[in-house]
């Protein structure tokens, strides 16, 4: 292919900026365009002749990528690649790619200084603070968080991450990890069950599909015999929001730190919004400048190197290869 005729489309993307992939882009002298559209009229109608996508939030479902026949790759901004339709995307030849390991200190980072928060009830004295109460004694009791267990589910890079910043405040680590079969030194991996019944602290690292939604359910709640704290930096559909709001109503857990939710923004209406054992943020967990340049560049990087006839270091959808649209000439 003549690479004059390159053409990418960013589907959407909350950046600010796409200079990063621009400097990728102009490198290998394709056009990039930033369409913002995120409806299936729209998408067809802008991606149509694109011969790579870049997408962030916009849904590429099977009727969709079905009508873009020139499309040989799509990145997605992140890890997860539930906002494409993986299946088809491989039964029509297109390799889609993610950045696997961006953001690991900024997630890890964020669930340590939840749990911190948590813990040392930091949030809850700066409020006392400012509506002029200087009282300790309105915080009590708080447990020190040495010899606590924290229980992971999900163990990949993230998880790991959380485990060995952890394990410094002299924290007990176990993990629920059906994809591995031995965890590093200092991580106890063992089942579900187990991760429920003995955990102080519950955090979520795993990715969202079929086999993780609403994994964290009213049964599992059930098992929480130390009212644990369960925090949530990866996918809010990982968790059923309404049996969280009735586990946290009925005691079964001691909190929430939730980075994520079913639907994001919260309706102003969710009981959870309400809960003084609930601390939010708004799904920041993967956010500094640093691993935002790095996920641009790379998400732009996994198209330009398929375009240039080369399969990239990161495909999700491996039972492509062979079978992809793309001319690559090396594996």
């Amino acid at each position: 292919m003549d690479h004059k005729t390159w053409k990418v489309i960013i589907t959407d993307c909350d950046h600010g900026s796409t200079q990063e992939e621009k400097e990728e882009f102009d490198r290998i002298g394709a056009e990039l365009i930033l369409a913002q559209v995120r409806e299936e009229e729209d998408l067809v109608r802008v991606c149509k002749d694109a011969h790579g996508l870049i997408n962030q939030y916009a849904f590429l479902a099977r009727k969709v990528l079905e009508k873009l026949p020139k499309c040989e790759v799509i990145a997605r901004y992140g890890v997860g690649v539930d906002s494409i339709d993986l299946k088809a995307a491989t039964d029509l030849g297109i390799i889609v790619g993610n950045v696997p390991d961006y953001c690991i200190d900024e997630v890890s980072d964020h669930t340590i200084a939840l749990i911190l928060s948590w813990i040392r009830k930091t949030l809850f004295f700066n409020q006392k603070v400012k509506s002029g109460q200087w009282d300790f004694r309105l915080g009590i009791p708080i447990y020190r968080i040495k010899g606590k267990t924290l229980g992971l589910i999900g163990c990949g890079k993230i998880g790991l991450e959380v485990a060995k910043k952890i394990a410094v405040f002299g924290v007990r680590v176990i993990a629920f990890d059906p994809y591995i079969e031995r965890a590093p030194e200092g991580i106890a991996l063992t089942i579900l069950d187990n991760v429920l019944k003995e955990s102080d602290f519950i955090s979520i690292h795993c990715s969202l599909n079929d086999s993780t939604r609403h994994l964290i359910g009213e049964q599992e709640f059930k098992k929480m015999e130390r009212k644990p704290l369960l925090i949530n930096t990866s996918r809010g559909p990982i968790v059923n929001e309404k049996a969280l709001i009735r586990a946290l109503e009925e005691g079964r857990l001691s909190g929430a730190c939730l980075d994520v939710l079913e639907t994001e923004p919260p309706d102003s209406k969710n009981p959870l919004i309400e809960m003084e054992n609930v601390i939010f943020s708004p799904h920041v967990g993967f956010y500094s400048v640093e691993s935002i340049s790095e996920l641009k560049r790379r998400a732009a990087e996994n198209v330009s190197v398929v375009l240039s006839g080369k399969w990239p270091k990161s495909v999700v959808n491996q039972e492509v290869m062979g079978k992809t649209r793309a001319s690559i000439s090396v594996y």
